[in-house]
């Protein structure tokens, strides 16, 4: 039985089971339309507060306070229920454990992710470029009418490699290092950057401690992401390690984003591909860096390889995840 949440050992099990859990039965779509989802919940708050302090008669010195303000409050919030929620857990010892690995497998989007980038690559063979501009609208923000089909499996893959740091690893990583609250407050924070945390003019001051702070807290998973896609790729039929490895080093830092350069230069390197590179959101080009030096003309089974990828980085994981779980339990028993 779960004897508390700060023994390293339980949080390893508690993850372990969650993730698997998650894996299996993602966020259930009936579940979603009854009560929404956590990040949903936090998404309203930031919603609230960027409407009630993002005031545009402020100036940008007292608009960047407020931001800063906001930012502050949503950590107080989003920490202070994860206290509670871990103090529930413990007072309720036959129900702790089921409430940690539901939070945990709440907050993780492994099976999420895996399932609405498959859903592209599906789309693409049964309806072609129509079904895949409407399948990958709703994972990327880009505009879907100026994708063709190879845009469109890149943009898929660039979204599996960027969300595999942002949505399974960095959420795991701040599960083991802070319980409850160090991951539901990483969620917040995570939440406040895609909602807030853009260089629109509404947001360019409000959003800064978003931005700055969600590229903190990021910045060991990307690597770390990366690394263990390279990994991966060393098993994988028809992935290379070594090019991999090559575009990771090469390339990573030359991204726009100082965290999603990472995944997605060791996911490209991996295929062959060349990921990222100019792009349309909402009519306006971003010019960014190329990702890899391979192929620019993606296609559905590229996205099949890159999802082969992803599960057995993230199945290699668990598996040393639960090893060092087993090593510390028989260390401390």
């Amino acid at each position: 039985m779960l004897q508390s949440m700060s023994y390293p050992p339980d949080r390893i099990l508690i993850l372990i089971v969650a993730f698997g859990i998650e894996a299996v039965l993602a966020y259930p779509a009936i579940v979603f339309r009854a009560i929404g989802h956590p990040v949903s919940w936090i998404g309203a708050l930031i919603a609230a507060l960027d409407s009630s302090l993002n005031r545009p008669n402020y100036s940008f010195a007292v608009r960047r306070a407020a931001g800063v303000a906001a930012v502050l409050l949503l950590l107080a919030v989003s920490i202070g229920a994860g206290v509670v929620l871990d103090m529930l857990a413990h007072a309720v010892p036959a129900l702790g454990f089921a409430i940690a690995i539901l939070v945990v497998a709440m907050l993780i989007s492994s099976g999420n992710l895996d399932q609405h980038v498959r859903a592209v690559a599906t789309a693409l063979r049964a309806d072609g470029l129509s079904g895949g501009r409407r399948s990958i609208a709703r994972i990327v923000g880009r505009d879907p009418d100026t994708l063709d089909e190879a845009a469109i499996c890149r943009a898929a893959i660039e979204s599996l490699a960027e969300n595999a740091s942002d949505g399974v690893t960095a959420p795991a990583l701040w599960f083991l290092i802070g319980g409850l609250p160090g991951m539901i407050a990483y969620k917040a924070i995570n939440t406040a950057d895609s909602m807030i945390g853009h260089l629109s003019e509404r947001h360019r001051a409000f959003g800064w401690a978003a931005a700055r702070l969600d590229d903190l807290v990021n910045l060991p998973a990307s690597r770390l992401t990366g690394l263990m896609l390279i990994a991966a790729a060393a098993i994988v039929p028809g992935a290379s390690a070594s090019s991999a490895w090559q575009a990771y080093r090469r390339d990573a830092r030359l991204h726009r984003s100082p965290n999603a350069g990472w995944p997605e230069a060791a996911m490209a390197g991996a295929l062959g591909l060349r990921l990222a590179g100019p792009r349309s959101y909402g009519g306006v080009v971003v010019d960014d860096h190329w990702m890899g030096n391979g192929r620019a003309e993606a296609t559905a089974k590229d996205i099949d390889r890159a999802l082969m990828i992803y599960r057995t980085a993230f199945g290699g994981a668990m598996l040393i995840v639960a090893a060092i779980g087993l090593l510390m339990a028989s260390l401390h028993g």
